[in-house]
């Protein structure tokens, strides 16, 4: 699927960059593989990992997705596009607003129109739960960056763009995985609430949900994994079992739960075998998808982390966690 293709990733030095390219080196062989990112430092440390000598086809391109012109720069001759880059930390959107939107709105909008004016074949965009009936600034920019690449779907000529959302994931940089494992010293680990679940999904199984929807995309598509929920105390008594749980209060911004699939748009879901797809309203563009083997929904369908079929007890974290190299 991608053998002889030139690939982009955005934000290639964050967790699931770095996942990404370790897979797509592993399985495939891509003519060229660019690591599109604005940290210098990362871009050193990653190419200690993933030296362009021992793989010629990597290239580390500095850059911004706030600015165009290094993007059409960037993006001449590209096949595929992995849009990974955004400001996600929720707090500091919240106390800088502007230059969340700036990342995640603007860099979306000028990643779609490169791409079109560049021919490139595919676009795949990350998003997140959060994005969901967003109450932070970090989720309503991501709501607002799904909308722009499912409509980018009516141009007459352009890329097949699509988004991949997910949950947390498991032990990636800002998760509560690290947070604990720092804090279990203390004796007490600090809980928001202990009613909180989660949805999480590990990076391996995060990058083939992309690899699938570059595979299978029309273009317009909204991919949703099957993934299973926690509860956060469960999280950390794997972590921690002899510390205490203290419960601190929500944090501005923080949902008890977290949903993927608001029962608002469940006329527009189908059910496969590797999750759910929200396809795109018809009053946008006419979906050109395969639909034949894909079963609707009920009426009424949503997917929120609290009322999952699938969850991960404690002692199945623990065993992922010690599989992930975490000291337990």
């Amino acid at each position: 699927m991608l053998n002889g293709k030139n690939i982009l990733i955005t934000g290639g030095t964050g967790s699931f960059g770095k996942k990404f390219v370790e897979m797509v080196l592993k399985k495939y062989t891509p003519n060229k593989l660019i690591i599109f990112s604005r940290d210098e430092l990362k871009q050193f440390e990653m190419a200690q990992e993933f030296s362009p000598k021992e793989h010629p086809c990597i290239r580390y391109f500095i850059g911004d997705v706030r600015d165009k012109e290094r993007l059409y720069r960037a993006c001449r001759d590209v096949d595929i596009i992995v849009h990974a880059a955004a400001m996600k930390q929720v707090p500091a959107s919240e106390y800088n607003p502007t230059e969340a939107i700036k990342t995640n709105i603007y860099g979306a909008q000028n990643l779609i129109n490169v791409a079109a004016d560049l021919g490139v074949e595919c676009v795949v965009a990350l998003s997140t739960d959060k994005a969901v009936a967003p109450v932070n600034l970090y989720g309503a920019t991501k709501l607002a960056s799904d909308k722009l690449f499912v409509a980018a779907n009516a141009f007459a000529i352009g890329p097949r763009y699509s988004v991949v959302r997910y949950g947390n994931v498991l032990g990636s940089r800002g998760s509560v995985v690290p947070f604990f494992m720092k804090k279990r010293n203390e004796g007490v680990l600090p809980i928001t609430d202990d009613r909180m679940t989660r949805f999480w999904i590990l990076l391996e199984d995060a990058v083939e949900m992309v690899f699938r929807a570059i595979e299978t995309s029309a273009g317009g598509e909204i991919y949703v994994p099957k993934i299973p929920s926690m509860k956060i105390t469960d999280m950390a008594t794997a972590i921690a079992p002899d510390c205490k749980q203290k419960v601190v209060g929500i944090r501005p911004g923080e949902k008890l739960h977290e949903c993927m699939i608001p029962e608002e748009e469940s006329r527009n879901v189908v059910e496969t075998e590797y999750g759910y797809t929200i396809l795109p309203e018809t009053e946008v563009f006419n979906y050109k998808g395969d639909l034949s083997k894909a079963k609707t929904v009920p009426e009424g369908f949503a997917y929120d982390s609290d009322t999952n079929t699938e969850w991960i007890s404690v002692e199945e974290l623990r065993e992922i966690l010690v599989k992930q190299g975490y000291e337990l």
